[in-house]
């Protein structure tokens, strides 16, 4: 390692109490996105007959069915229905951590 300039070693000038301030932003940053997230409430639905409703951070909070989409006779299209919905939902969930989360960051949910 090249010994630099300015008294560090490889940091391009920035000193390690600007990088430390510089994180802790970061780190409120993404404190402050996941309490939102956290709080957010996104819904995801199936053929108009199942919604599924969920946190931001994927808790499932409530699951509507459509009394017509109850067949005794086909208990498998209501069961593909509920996961069509549970995926939409959390597809959104997704979508809110991308919009919400500090860039770079990712989603770390």
């Amino acid at each position: 390692m090249a010994y630099g300039s300015r008294g560090g070693f490889g940091m391009g000038g920035m000193n390690m109490q600007a990088m430390m301030k510089q994180a802790q932003k970061l780190q409120e940053q993404v404190k402050q996105a996941q309490e939102e997230i956290k709080n957010a409430t996104v819904e995801g639905s199936a053929g108009g007959m199942v919604t599924v409703t969920m946190t931001g951070d994927k808790r499932v909070t409530a699951v509507s069915i459509k009394p017509e989409a109850i067949d005794p006779d086909d208990v498998e299209m209501l069961e593909d229905l509920i996961v069509a919905a549970f995926n939409s939902a959390a597809e959104e969930a997704d979508a809110l951590s991308a919009r919400l989360m500090p860039a770079g960051v990712g989603n770390i949910l």
